[in-house]
């Protein structure tokens, strides 16, 4: 038969009180790191955000050096749109860079 436990006895390895990282190290296992949340941007958010603003600035000096030939001499003006919007697109993410 087995001896009953008195209440002044030592845990045992399998005990469920204390920390999680004491009850691994008693049945001999690694500790499991907490999950934690990741902070930041996804890593394709900065290159895409610099591309946007140099290409931008790009082809609004493309159309004044070439005259309105280029990029697109058929649309005109609207060059300096398309231009103007690929650097307010990517201004507008560098306001969510963390």
């Amino acid at each position: 038969m087995s001896e009953p436990k008195s209440r002044g006895s030592k845990k045992s390895a399998g005990s469920s009180s204390g920390s999680p990282a004491t009850r691994a190290e008693a049945q001999g296992r690694q500790p499991s790191k907490p999950k934690t949340q990741r902070v930041g941007n996804p890593e394709w958010f900065v290159p895409v955000m610099s591309a946007l603003m140099i290409i931008g600035v790009l082809w609004v000096a493309t159309f004044y050096i070439s005259e309105g030939d280029f990029p697109l001499g058929s649309i005109g003006y609207w060059n300096l749109g398309i231009g103007m919007g690929a650097i307010m697109g990517g201004f507008a993410m560098s306001t969510r860079w963390k």
